[in-house]
């Protein structure tokens, strides 16, 4: 589904920078050549051929290198899915790319470890929301777990960022206003300024005016596309219930608030 929050972006650009694109040619399964290749050098041309918009050809190359183990290719193949992207959208086929990459697993911090992180954000989502057709209910207690192992053990944004909203919803399980704010801090350290504004409006409603004013503020600047509306209304909200000096005061901090330093 387009709609759900997914922590790809990244993924994308590591692709990106990963891989040297060559011209990609037509891929022939039947041809012993082609199966000879490495799992890697099948991902390489499969994402050089979706690179070139032989999305067809790289469908046909990725499955190929995920079937012989590349996590690398498992996660594109999922997203594509997931995203109705050079194939017929299919979320439940996506669901369970993803979750062969989680089967599989991979350490923190090695190569393989944002292919594991990513595809637990996106099992998470698909939990929370349920697949409809398929056998995957709502369940947020289940996608609160699957974020929590993201966000505690690959140190992901975006998992920290949705657990964060979990527990102050007490969606889930339990509310804990005070965990909560932990990941939210911990998810706007590393740039995420959704988990910022956030954090700014918790700070804001305990009396930390100035401060969550800046910090909703300065979220603003850096917002992915799909917040920026909500992000803007509840800084507005809060805006019109200070007085002058204290907006002041919250523009001029706000130019100094970065998303990565300490609170």
């Amino acid at each position: 589904m387009r709609s759900r929050r997914f922590s790809y972006s990244a993924m994308a650009l590591l692709l990106g920078l990963s891989l040297a694109c060559a011209n990609a040619v037509a891929f022939d399964l039947n041809d012993d050549t082609e199966k000879s290749r490495s799992p890697f050098e099948l991902f390489k041309f499969g994402f050089s051929a979706y690179k070139n918009g032989h999305k067809d050809e790289a469908v046909k190359a990725l499955t190929y290198a995920a079937e012989r183990g590349h996590q690398g290719a498992k996660w594109k193949l999922a997203r594509m899915y997931a995203d109705g992207d050079g194939v017929a959208e299919n979320d439940y086929e996506a669901y369970k790319i993803f979750q062969k990459i989680v089967r599989e697993g991979a350490e923190p911090g090695s190569e393989d470890g944002p292919y594991v992180a990513d595809a637990l954000v996106a099992l998470a989502g698909y939990h929370r929301t349920g697949i409809p057709g398929s056998p995957i209910r709502p369940d947020p207690a289940i996608a609160r777990d699957l974020y929590v192992q993201a966000a505690s053990n690959y140190g992901d944004a975006s998992a920290q960022y949705e657990l964060g909203l979990m527990l102050l919803k007490g969606e889930g399980g339990e509310k804990n206003p005070v965990q909560a704010a932990r990941w939210f801090q911990l998810a706007a350290k590393k740039g995420n300024a959704s988990a910022q504004a956030m954090l700014g409006n918790m700070l804001f409603q305990a009396g930390k005016t100035v401060r969550g004013l800046a910090m909703m503020t300065a979220a603003i600047a850096r917002c992915p596309v799909q917040d920026c509306d909500w992000i803007r209304d509840m800084q507005e909200r809060a805006f019109s219930i200070v007085g002058e000096a204290e907006r002041r005061n919250a523009i001029a901090l706000s130019a100094t608030v970065d998303t990565k330093s300490d609170f």
